[in-house]
C-alpha cells in the first residue's frame, strides 16, 4: 500500500447534530490507523440527496481523486414519503458510483424512523464510539482499500 491515503469524507448538513457526530468518528477510526498515513479531506452538501453527485465528481477527478470516500447522512423518516423517495437513491447511486469506479466506500448515511435511533448510531462516548456509523465506516473504506490493492 501507498505511503499516504487520501480519504474523502462526504458528509451532508441536514439533521447537522447527529451528522457533526459521524464526522468526528470517521476522524476517530482514521486516527487510530497509524501506518499508512492519511490526508482527510472534507467535503459539505445541503443534504443526503446530493452525496452522489459529490462522489460521482470525486471520482471521475483526474487531480482530486481519493483513495476511498467515506459518506455520511442522516435521513429521519416523517409523516411524509420524502423518506423513501431520498434513501433509496441515495443508498443505490452511491453504491453504483463506488462499483463503476472500484471506489471503496464506507457507507454511514443513517436511515433511521426515529430521531432517537440516529442518536444512539452516532454516540461519541468511550463505551459507544465503536458503534457510531462513522467509525464503522471509516474502519471499512480502510479494509476495502487493502483489500483492493492486495
Amino acid at each position: 500500500m501507498k505511503k499516504k491515503l487520501n480519504i474523502a469524507i462526504i458528509f451532508s448538513e441536514f439533521n447537522k447534530p447527529i451528522v457533526e457526530n459521524l464526522v468526528i468518528g470517521s476522524e476517530v477510526a482514521l486516527s487510530e490507523i497509524k501506518n499508512p498515513k492519511i490526508k482527510i479531506t472534507k467535503y459539505q452538501v445541503p443534504g443526503a440527496f446530493e452525496l452522489p453527485l459529490l462522489m460521482k465528481h470525486l471520482c471521475s477527478s483526474k487531480v482530486k481523486k481519493p483513495d476511498g470516500v467515506i459518506a455520511l447522512g442522516c435521513i429521519i423518516k416523517g409523516d411524509t414519503a420524502h423518506f423513501e423517495y431520498v434513501a433509496l437513491p441515495v443508498s443505490i447511486n452511491l453504491q453504483n458510483i463506488s462499483v463503476e469506479y472500484k471506489m471503496p466506500l464506507g457507507f454511514g448515511v443513517l436511515t433511521c424512523y426515529t430521531s432517537e435511533q440516529a442518536y444512539e448510531r452516532s454516540l461519541l462516548d468511550e463505551q459507544n464510539i465503536k458503534n457510531n456509523k462513522g467509525y464503522e465506516s471509516a474502519k471499512v473504506v480502510f479494509e476495502m482499500i487493502k483489500t483492493l490493492k492486495n
